[in-house]
């Protein structure tokens, strides 16, 4: 009978696969096992390369620089059965993260910050690349955290009209959450998709709004494109909260959803 192992300690290594029976944390990731986790040898973890890999591995040597782990088990996770991208209104730092880590936590596939008109933070050019570093940081430790074995792609800021530019970003169906008039439940618009397709979305997006909503002019451009206005509920809801609230919504419909 096979051993089963339940490892509580998980790192990320984006080469993993690439890798034999023997795999080397060094850097922060060592850093975190040997000073912050205090493993020991002997003892079994999990390595991650946020693309559906996970290693479950023995503890061989531990050192001021690198651990040393041999793989005891292989597991190839299945993709997710839909693309799931958050679109984002940039919102203050601490908000952010929280919207990072938990779009991580409940299986986004992609991040795409949106510079609007109402957000009360901004992100200049030049530091984009290392914003995205440092948002990227922050799901990786989620990602470590929860166990789940993918890793959201996080986009650069745009604007909305830079956003709806590029094609491989949009998907098949997607939600617009802002205070209008006849915004529906998400369930409805899953089952409608339903009925003309017989399947359910290959992928699906919501664009989350700042504290103060999307501007008239960014709503008329989203809908134009082809959102599809939803309610998050009778009461105004914070930005972190609306994207954990529909994330939580979509993933359950998804699992609903026949098809």
């Amino acid at each position: 009978m096979p051993v089963k192992y339940h490892p509580t300690h998980r790192f990320y290594l984006p080469t993993a696969s690439k890798t034999g029976v023997e795999i080397i944390l060094a850097e922060r990731e060592a850093h975190h096992a040997a000073q912050v986790l205090r493993v020991r040898a002997g003892e079994h973890v999990a390595v991650l390369d946020g693309a559906g890999l996970e290693c479950i591995c023995e503890v061989r040597e531990v050192s001021k620089r690198t651990v040393t782990l041999t793989v005891v088990e292989r597991k190839i996770h299945s993709a997710p059965a839909a693309r799931v991208t958050l679109v984002q209104a940039l919102t203050k730092a601490k908000s952010f993260d929280t919207i990072l880590q938990k779009a991580t936590e409940l299986g986004a596939t992609r991040i795409v910050p949106l510079a609007v008109e109402r957000s009360v933070a901004h992100v200049d050019t030049a530091d984009a690349v290392d914003k995205v570093e440092k948002w990227r940081a922050t799901a990786i430790e989620a990602m470590k955290q929860c166990g789940w074995p993918w890793l959201p792609q996080i986009e650069v800021p745009l604007t909305p009209k830079a956003f709806l530019a590029r094609s491989e970003m949009q998907s098949e169906l997607t939600f617009l959450a802002s205070l209008q008039p006849g915004a529906r439940h998400p369930r409805e618009h899953f089952q409608e998709f339903f009925r003309e397709h017989q399947r359910r979305p290959a992928s699906v997006a919501v664009w989350i709004g700042p504290e103060g909503d999307f501007t008239p002019a960014e709503v008329e451009l989203a809908l134009a494109a082809g959102s599809r206005p939803i309610t998050l509920g009778p009461t105004v809801l914070r930005a972190d909260t609306a994207a954990i609230y529909s994330l939580s919504v979509i993933s359950y419909e998804l699992a609903a959803v026949q098809g």
